[in-house]
């Protein structure tokens, strides 16, 4: 599990960085300039100044190559007035070094390019790849922006405090940092995610044991459809944000793709080794969608489908593992719908005699997919087309209803 750590001796002073729209007023009673460690609801530990070095808490991974530092500035917004950007500069040199050569020292400038006025603390963590190993002094500091233009009749915007730190931290291995930071659990996703697969294979084999299905073909068949949904889930998202050219073993995976490569095998398997496709996929998709409301707090937890900032009550501070900040809580709010359509779905499949087999599992995709729909634009990055969502949403809602009409004319004929 990541953590983050700061000298007790850093030193902090204050600059000046300029959130426009802010009065006079507020800028005065600007929280950063207070200077009190504040806590946000998942982080573990509490900042002990406004720089930290991210540190990895497994200690026989840390001295693996390559090396890497992460830094994490926090801040407060301001209260009030009109969104805005902040550019920090991070700057840093090798302590054991007399004569920094390449590797030796860094200079570079990192953007929140939307702070909403309003909603707190916010954490901006920074990599910084191709450093050499060791013990590194590291500083942070506000870029002061440009001058906001002056409107006739009003008071020019006064800027904003926020802090400068200087710290001091080790280097860690660097592919790990993309995972660590504050409020994000190297192990959450993972974690999560598996036990959600667990609850599917369980509830899975019970229901199958119900319309006598082979429960141990079955088994093997949905563990190896799961193991090709993975992979799905990442060469979807890699052809989805080309943009982003990882390398498959650390590129993200996207819930779709998963959901078109497992159900094919599964479909495959099931004809390959004599399985009733239709009952199979009634017993199968309760225990998907409790899948996938388990594994949405994985993705809470380890920074991936992040929210967009709010100042709402209501949001939580949440973190895409560059920026943390209150957000809406859009995994949430997915995993609550999943489970409730699981819910039903599960209902069903216990009371209900459908009048075509695999009708349920239709039903509760469509389902899904409908109510994703609905939470995308809540989400902290645009989708690539506008079009691709509404055709989604249009399909899925027809799904439905077509299944919704043969049921109710099961029942009525």
């Amino acid at each position: 599990m990541g953590t983050t750590t700061s000298l007790p001796s850093a030193t902090v002073r204050k600059a000046v960085a300029r959130p426009t729209g802010t009065s006079a007023a507020d800028a005065a009673a600007h929280p950063a300039a207070q200077q009190t460690p504040v806590r946000p609801a998942l982080v573990s530990t509490t900042p002990r100044g406004p720089l930290e070095v991210v540190a990895m808490g497994c200690e026989p991974a840390r001295d693996l190559e390559p090396q890497g530092l992460g830094l994490t500035y926090w801040f407060d917004a301001a209260p009030s007035g009109e969104p805005y950007s902040i550019a920090v500069r991070f700057t840093g040199r090798r302590i054991s070094s007399d004569d920094p050569g390449m590797g030796d020292a860094f200079d570079v400038v990192h953007t929140v390019d939307r702070v909403i006025p309003g909603s707190g603390r916010i954490a901006l963590t920074a990599r910084i790849p191709g450093v050499s190993r060791g013990e590194w002094k590291v500083a942070a500091e506000p870029v002061r922006g440009p001058e906001p233009p002056r409107t006739t009749g009003t008071r020019a915007t006064r800027p904003a405090l926020l802090p400068t730190a200087t710290s001091t931290g080790a280097t860690t291995y660097f592919p790990a940092l993309g995972a660590l930071g504050p409020g994000v659990r190297l192990t959450a996703w993972p974690s999560l995610v598996g036990a959600g697969a667990l609850v599917a294979f369980i509830l899975q084999g019970l229901l199958a044991d119900q319309r006598d299905l082979p429960v141990g073909r079955l088994f093997l068949v949905s563990v190896l459809a799961s193991l090709i949904g993975v992979v799905g889930a990442k060469v979807y998202y890699l052809l989805t944000h080309r943009t982003e050219k990882s390398p498959l073993l650390r590129a993200g995976m996207s819930v779709q793709g998963f959901v078109i490569a497992a159900l094919a095998t599964l479909l495959s398997g099931a004809w390959l080794t004599g399985i009733s496709v239709g009952p199979m996929l009634d017993v199968t998709g309760p225990g998907l969608l409790f899948g996938m409301a388990i594994g949405r707090l994985g993705c809470l937890l380890g920074g991936c489908c992040a929210g967009r900032p709010t100042a709402s009550r209501w949001g939580v501070w949440s973190s895409d593992r560059r920026v943390g900040v209150r957000r809406i809580p859009v995994q949430l709010m997915e995993s609550g719908m999943a489970a409730t359509v699981a819910t039903a779905t599960l209902f069903a499949a216990l009371t209900v005699d459908v009048p075509i087999d695999g009708l349920l599992l239709v039903a509760g995709l469509a389902a899904y997919i409908l109510g994703r729909q609905f939470l995308f634009p809540l989400r902290g990055l645009p989708r690539l087309t506008t079009w691709g969502r509404v055709t989604t949403l249009i399909a899925a809602a027809l799904v439905l209803v077509a299944v919704m009409a043969i049921e109710f004319g099961a029942q009525t004929g």
